[in-house]
């Protein structure tokens, strides 16, 4: 099948940054996150218990990150107006802990852009891929995400 939306102008957009974000943890940003996610686990909780962990203190739950409000690049495609759209889902790397105080620069670029005939048509897949990076320079945690636009 020749593809219809990813052309080769289209797919000249992988490797688009959005705008790098920094924000700086909070402790009881980090609780309220566990609360949420119902999450009772005293490293996400407790101070004086994860103290006792081999992590020395508080870190944040592992998907913390969708939290920190990513800027993602718009992907222009000529679909039209009437498109939906489906979260493909996510997966995650995760590399060094988030802890409060970290200031954690965000920020995602498009990744990759693909086409697959599906039932109703055409689909496009976008993958993104964000980035959350500490003050140190360490990367935290690596998101990878796909939109399916049909």
């Amino acid at each position: 099948m020749a593809n219809k939306y990813v052309t080769d102008e289209a797919r000249k957009q992988i490797g688009k940054v959005g705008e790098a974000r920094t924000i700086e943890v909070e402790r009881g940003a980090i609780r309220r996150f566990a609360e949420a996610i119902g999450d009772t686990n005293p490293l996400f909780n407790s101070e004086r218990d994860a103290r006792h962990s081999r992590f020395g203190g508080m870190i944040a739950p592992p998907t913390f990150g969708r939290s920190l409000s990513a800027a993602i690049p718009d992907v222009k495609l000529d679909m039209g107006e009437s498109f939906r759209g489906l979260d493909g889902g996510s997966d995650w790397e995760y590399l060094e802990p988030i802890r409060p105080g970290d200031r954690i620069t965000v920020q995602t670029k498009i990744a990759d852009l693909r086409e697959s005939a599906g039932r109703l048509g055409p689909m496009v897949f976008i993958t993104t891929e964000t980035t959350y990076t500490n003050q140190f320079g360490q990367v935290c945690a690596i998101q990878r995400s796909t939109a399916i636009r049909y």
